[in-house]
């Protein structure tokens, strides 16, 4: 039996969709960020990064960078294998009360990704609690609805950030079913914000326990940085927090801060995290070095949304069909995947500007977007040249400016 042709069918499927990704073979310049080497087909090239998840640019402060050397020379690279068995090293005892200190828990729990913290996390809690009954929001990540499908538990999705629909639901639970409610503080497609104090409120109603994914708000959003919930003052109200190292602290791993008994439930009972090597010691030093510095410094955090709103106000300007977003993400609308490919490659090859497509299943058929990131070292020369360039790709993909585009999107 051919055995690849299964495999080639099933990438000709993407193809035929135009849904296959293709990823750019980028090196970041310390130092120099967003400036990074495209090593294209045709050599090396200088371009301007405009989507990556690095928020703040922490992946190369000189601090993060600093602990990050100073802790592998001195302990080595590797975590040398799971806690279980290795034992814990410190710096990871370190990070984790960090953690539980920033988002004001009593223990924090670590993973090796914000997608595995999730899905482990989410169907770990839901096991141990009898008879759960999941609340989800229809626009949770996929790590989120991964974690909520292991659980095994009934499950019910209730309208993106639609409070009046979570009640409905919650009512016809009744008041003595336990119930979790899953949503995230900061949707990253379209950069909106979930009503976090109206979801407490219902949660302490009808005897609910919360659950909320901050990963794209924490470092970036409250007075240390602890996320939408610090902001928003709800941080004691929610139940579990769960976060990523990946995003603004510009390292790697996931986490869930919560009560001690929690965090000590999920540490006995997930298999995601007993038989996992933990993070290594210089990861989480390094995480640990972003954390600090972020809990006590602001200019990150008002540099990086003065880039953003002026990002959106100049896009706005010149036409382009910027996307309603009260955060730091800038989505673009196409509309169609073939052409969002196309705009990101001419970007890329003309211009010397990276923005991946975001395409279908990431958001739904026919909302095709670019989604730009500005972050506190994009200058106002740079935002000018990508104002510049998108509407000359724009023109070249007939792509529709001013009120068309309003009226398009």
């Amino acid at each position: 039996m051919d055995y690849s042709q299964f495999f080639n069918a099933a990438l000709n499927r993407l193809h035929d969709e135009r849904r296959y990704r293709v990823f750019a073979d980028l090196e970041r310049i310390a130092g120099r960020f967003p400036h990074a080497i495209w090593h294209s087909p045709k050599g090396q090239r200088n371009v301007v990064i405009w989507c990556s998840n690095d928020y703040l640019g922490m992946g190369q402060h000189p601090k993060v960078v600093g602990a990050m050397v100073e802790t592998a020379t001195r302990v080595g690279t590797g975590a040398g294998g799971t806690r279980n068995i290795a034992g814990t090293h410190h710096p990871l005892v370190q990070l984790e009360a960090e953690l539980a200190d920033l988002h004001g828990k009593e223990a924090s729990l670590l993973f090796t990704s914000g997608y595995v913290s999730n899905q482990t996390g989410i169907s770990t809690l839901a096991k141990l609690i009898p008879n759960c009954l999941i609340l989800s929001d229809a626009l949770n990540h996929n790590s989120m609805i991964e974690g909520v499908r292991q659980a095994g538990c009934e499950r019910q999705i209730f309208r993106h950030n639609d409070v009046a629909h979570l009640e409905e639901l919650l009512i016809a639970a009744g008041p003595d079913r336990p119930k979790l409610i899953a949503c995230e503080s900061l949707y990253s497609m379209d950069g909106d914000v979930a009503p976090l104090a109206d979801i407490c409120d219902l949660a302490e109603k009808y005897g609910a326990m919360t659950y909320v994914d901050e990963v794209h708000a924490v470092g970036m959003y409250g007075p240390r940085g602890g996320g939408i919930a610090e902001r928003d003052g709800v941080m004691h109200r929610i139940d579990v927090l769960e976060g990523t190292l990946a995003k603004a602290f510009g390292c790697l791993g996931g986490y869930i801060a919560a009560k001690a008994e929690i965090i000590d439930a999920v540490r006995s009972y997930a298999p995601g995290f007993i038989f996992t090597t933990a993070l290594p010691p210089a990861i989480c030093s390094a995480a640990t070095a972003a954390i600090r510095h972020l809990k006590t410094s602001n200019w990150e955090r008002e540099r990086h949304q003065d880039r953003a709103a002026r990002t959106k106000a100049i896009l706005t300007a010149a036409g382009l069909p910027v996307m309603s977003s009260d955060t730091h993400i800038v989505p673009l609308f196409v509309g169609d995947p073939e052409k969002c490919k196309r705009a990101s490659d001419l970007l890329l090859e003309d211009h010397g500007i990276y923005i991946q497509p975001i395409n279908y299943p990431t958001v739904a058929k026919g909302t095709e977007r670019l989604r730009i990131t500005p972050s506190p070292y994009h200058d106002d020369s740079l935002i000018d040249a990508l104002a510049d360039a998108l509407l000359q790709v724009w023109e070249r993909l007939g792509l529709p400016v001013g009120k068309k585009a309003l009226a398009a999107e």
